[in-house]
């Protein structure tokens, strides 16, 4: 998500082929060390890699020699945070042409946590790999500010009314069908701080065309490109849903110019914010998910006057930044949510994050000046999913991958766990990292579609 557009990053098997000295004559053949050919190391997922008390890794070697080879194997268990749990050794002899499984555990349990697992032989490595205990016993308690709701309805306060005087429509024509118009909607948001002249954010707008209401669903986006953005597409609609596509403040459509856009609107946007995570850091009222949160609140109530949005069957999906944007709206909307779908969700437990991630902990640090630690984490409380979450009670299906170290799995569960909802599943995946789960949109196109009233 730092570097640029959430794009997939497929998830592999990792296998090393290693060289191990130390061999064994079988049957009376011989081989010169020199021709040995390497080993072949992997370490297979078990149980999704979320266990409940205990873990079981296996690391499974398989030697091509004419030779059997001892192999000394190792693995390594330390917290997310980096605090060393368990060193777990086996020495075994690898049958010549055969192959062995090693079996690990540990000889007590594990409290809950996420918890990273080296795996070693003869010193070279088998896997590195992140696995869960108990996942969703992790607790992350809310530290919301006495001051936290009202904070949210100062900011919802200046949000413009929207009328034909502060909202445009313009048919993006290229994308429109019979079924479903398309529109690039522009729209007046809440001004960057508790002063200022109102922002213009944009986004898609997908219009069913039977005259009739239709269920609404917003699309939010991750964390865009800073330097040379890629082109941006404009979507076309079916007329099922009544869609919006939001480009929230200095991103997508907000900072492109007509060339890296598909609408074919002749007209350029550009990013006023440089990098938006550090945009006015420190500064709550001026700060850019204060804005960002709003315009989420704004693309709810611009559906809200659209007469073929059926407002009681509201849904929202998104990944990395998008995630946390939908829990944004689910929190502060006026219209209360049918269903959310956050996948490897953003901007979660800002104390913990930063201590399980590289990014944006780094560039917090940059921007934290004469601001303690203390209240640094103050100031970032009132754009914590976890605390938004205390105000969610719809539906919530919730994606996280067990590799992801963008937004890493703790930073997911945070916000899950702290939900007043009780229809809500989490749901990990072994290999992911920060990416979309196999068939995740038509997954959660079903889960929305159930809970249709």
């Amino acid at each position: 998500m730092r570097k640029g557009l959430f794009y997939p990053i497929l998830a592999t098997l990792a296998i090393s082929s290693v060289l191990i000295a130390g061999c064994t004559p079988d049957d009376n053949e011989e081989q010169n060390p020199a021709d040995l050919k390497p080993l072949s190391l992997s370490v297979p997922v078990t149980d999704n890699w979320v266990f409940e008390k205990r873990p079981s890794i296996t690391i499974h070697i398989e030697n091509p020699n004419k030779v059997s080879i001892d192999a000394n194997a190792i693995v390594k268990i330390a917290t997310d945070m980096e605090v060393p749990v368990a060193t777990l050794e086996k020495s075994v002899k690898v049958p010549a042409n055969g192959s062995i499984d090693i079996p690990f555990t540990t000889d007590q349990d594990l409290d809950p946590s996420i918890y990273n697992a080296d795996c070693k032989v003869n010193k070279k490595t088998a896997r590195n790999f992140y696995f869960g205990v108990s996942p969703l016993d992790i607790v992350s308690a809310p530290d919301k500010q006495a001051d936290f709701d009202r904070f949210w309805d100062t900011a919802k306060g200046q949000l413009p009314v929207l009328d034909e005087t502060t909202v445009t429509l313009t048919e993006v024509t290229k994308k429109s069908n019979s079924s479903c118009k398309v529109y690039l909607v522009e729209m007046q948001s809440a001004p960057d701080g508790l002063d200022g002249e109102p922002v213009i954010v944009r986004g898609y707008y997908l219009e069913p065309q039977d005259g009739k209401k239709h269920p609404v669903l917003i699309h939010f986006y991750g964390y865009d490109t800073l330097n040379n953005p890629g082109k941006l597409d404009c979507p076309s609609g079916y007329g099922e849903f009544a869609e919006f596509y939001l480009s929230h403040r200095g991103q997508y459509i907000n900072h492109r110019p007509a060339s890296k856009r598909s609408d074919g609107i002749d007209r350029d946007f550009e990013n006023i914010y440089g990098d938006w995570f550090t945009f006015n850091f420190g500064d709550k009222d001026g700060y850019y998910y204060r804005g960002a949160f709003m315009d989420c609140v704004q693309a709810v109530r611009f559906m809200a006057t659209r007469t073929t949005s059926d407002m009681n069957n509201l849904f929202a999906e998104g990944s990395s930044q998008g995630g946390a944007l939908c829990y944004a709206a689910a929190a502060l909307s006026d219209y209360p949510f049918t269903a959310i779908s956050p996948n490897v969700a953003f901007l979660g437990d800002f104390p913990d994050y930063f201590k399980v991630a590289y990014w944006p902990g780094n560039e917090a640090k940059k921007k934290q000046g004469t601001m303690t630690d203390e209240e640094m984490y103050a100031f970032l409380s009132y754009f914590d999913t976890k605390n938004l979450a205390t105000r969610i009670s719809c539906a919530v299906y919730a994606t996280s991958g067990l590799q992801d170290r963008t937004c890493p799995p703790h930073t997911n569960i945070a916000p899950y766990k702290n939900l007043l909802s009780t229809d809500k599943e989490m749901h990990f995946y072994a290999e992911m990292t920060h990416d979309y789960p196999a068939n995740w949109f038509n997954t959660i196109m079903k889960y929305f579609k159930d809970r249709i009233k």
